[in-house]
């Protein structure tokens, strides 16, 4: 049940300090007490890591803030040492790497655990993040809470389409499922490449008469698998089949199935008839013995067998090669598919966010100017590439002829250090409040192979098929009422609409009655009503802020 304290608490602070969300508390004053030079900090490392105390980069850059920092790091354990810390009063002078959530923020700010940081984040405290925050004022919005007050510093990763040099820029999560089909198994037929779901029907229809996996490839009668993906999986669901129908109901971030129109309203589409008639289509592939039968219980890493021997005609992954193994040359990408009606549409999705659980501030520390410098300089391009991957000199070697760092290779990782480039990268890897924007990748540090790839995909094969790519915000901050609204029912809401969606692929789709008791259910017991509320109440407080 809602909390009543915190229901009472947020009507107090609905009487004037949501008004000052886009600009910050206007009731907190920076503390210029610069007297404090040694600090404490408590937070989190990979597993991989040996500490922070012999980190080049991190002691490079205390000396240059003229502070020196006592580490007490860990990557075990860390949630329950920092509740036994703050529940003992027992404090840190700041909290790096924990990953407070929205809700932990505003509750620790509320009681004076942490200091609000809104004073801080000028150009005189903090020149690097100010200029950042004034270019990119989303981010701003993204870490003010719904009291008005900024209580950790921002940290995201923007990998999209800008950072391979288009014009638009993507976020690397848009289009989270990347369809493909053995071509080599459709020439043998005599077929084309599918355009529409009724051509990909026939084409399933005709791997599995034909026995596929057993005439193509040699493998035993009967082990071909027309279609194989999980179900409501990230990148390996069905749900880019859907598109045929109206939607794509993407696994996400913020709640599943939600989405936003292009009119600024978000609705859910599990209650719409484009969502009825899906399902009722799809029951048709699983009972003809086209979708894998294991598909609801099967794990990433067995569809990964099943592909790799042969056996599937259709799947979902983000890299062919991946998936496929050493038949990947038989496949190509399997194009976004036209429904009965002839038409598609890809409902897009947000990217990875941008959080500020990673480095907060406690009321013990006496000097917080003297703290955020050495923190400022984490929002230097050439600073964030070395706390996210490693230094230059051991992790980036060299520099392009545009000055552009170039990390280092597998085969250079293993004959200089004894180890492969990803754990190297782990080692070496600070945890906290690192914001990469998408530039970077053109004028600081080059972007990973395998992410330039799917970039490369997303932009060039799979947006061309999206016609609106308006998208609910991952970083919408909701008030404590919200937060109680959604916790009481998000949980219900998706496991339900996610057992009917299952039931109805595997028994038939829903009756006229079964459809009506379905929608009933949504409103009245998994609170849909209740819940577009909250999510429509931030998104427009969201763009208001921006």
């Amino acid at each position: 049940m809602k909390n009543a304290w915190r229901k009472g608490m947020s009507l107090v602070l609905c009487t004037g300090m949501l008004a000052s969300l886009a600009a910050g508390s206007a009731f907190a004053e920076a503390n210029t007490d610069t007297s404090q030079t040694e600090f404490n900090i408590l937070g989190g490392m990979s597993a991989l890591s040996k500490g922070y105390d012999d980190n080049t980069v991190l002691n490079e850059l205390q000396e240059e803030a003229g502070i020196s920092i006592k580490w007490e790091t860990m990557s075990d354990s860390l949630s329950e040492q920092v509740n036994i810390r703050i529940a003992g009063d027992e404090l840190p002078d700041a909290f790096l790497g924990v990953g407070f959530n929205n809700y932990n923020l505003t509750n620790y700010g509320q009681d004076g655990t942490f200091i609000d940081l809104t004073p801080y984040l000028t150009e005189e405290f903090m020149p690097n993040l100010a200029k950042i925050l004034e270019e990119h004022p989303e981010i701003r919005s993204a870490i003010t809470m719904d009291d008005g007050c900024i209580y950790g510093l921002p940290s995201g990763e923007q990998m999209g389409t800008a950072g391979i040099g288009k014009d638009e820029d993507y976020s690397i999560f848009t289009i989270p499922q990347f369809s493909m089909i053995n071509k080599a198994w459709l020439d043998d037929l005599g077929l084309e490449v599918p355009t529409t779901l009724d051509e990909l029907h026939d084409a399933l229809a005709a791997f599995k008469e034909n026995d596929m996996s057993a005439k193509y490839y040699g493998n035993d009668a009967g082990s071909t698998i027309p279609m194989s993906t999980g179900f409501d999986q990230w990148c390996w669901g069905q749900n880019i089949f859907y598109a045929g129908f109206g939607f794509t109901n993407w696994p996400n971030d913020v709640i599943n199935d939600l989405v936003l129109r292009p009119d600024g309203t978000v609705d859910f589409v599990c209650d719409d008839d484009g969502y009825r008639d899906a399902v009722t289509y799809f029951h048709d592939w699983y009972e003809e013995g086209l979708m894998d039968i294991e598909m609801f219980s099967q794990s990433d890493t067995q569809l990964i067998s099943k592909c790799s021997q042969g056996y599937v005609g259709v799947s979902t992954w983000w890299y062919i090669e991946e998936l496929m193994g050493e038949y990947a040359d038989d496949y190509v990408f399997l194009p976004v598919l036209d429904g009965p009606d002839g038409s598609h549409n890809v409902t897009v999705r947000t990217g990875g966010g941008t959080s500020s659980g990673q480095l907060s501030i406690t009321s013990k520390c006496e000097s917080p100017a003297n703290l955020l410098k050495f923190f400022d300089m984490w929002y230097d391009p050439e600073i964030v590439m070395q706390l996210q991957y490693g230094p230059i000199g051991v992790y980036f070697t060299e520099q392009d002829e545009n000055g552009v760092w170039l990390s280092i290779t597998e085969d250079e990782a293993k004959e200089k250090f004894n180890k492969g480039a990803g754990e190297l990268k782990g080692e070496n890897e600070v945890w906290g409040p690192k914001l990469i924007l998408s530039d970077y990748y053109n004028t600081t540090f080059k972007m990973e192979d395998r992410a330039i790839e799917r970039l490369t995909d997303l932009y060039d094969f799979w947006m061309p098929y999206v016609d609106d790519a308006s998208v609910y915000p991952v970083d919408c901050v909701f008030t404590a009422d919200e937060l109680d609204t959604i916790d009481f029912y998000k949980t219900d809401f998706e496991n339900t609409v996610a057992e009917y969606e299952g039931l109805w692929i595997k028994n038939g789709g829903p009756s006229d009655d079964e459809w009506e008791e379905y929608k009933d259910a949504l409103i009245y017991n998994c609170g849909l009503e209740d819940l577009l509320q909250v999510y429509q109440d931030a998104y427009d407080r969201y763009v208001e802020a921006e």
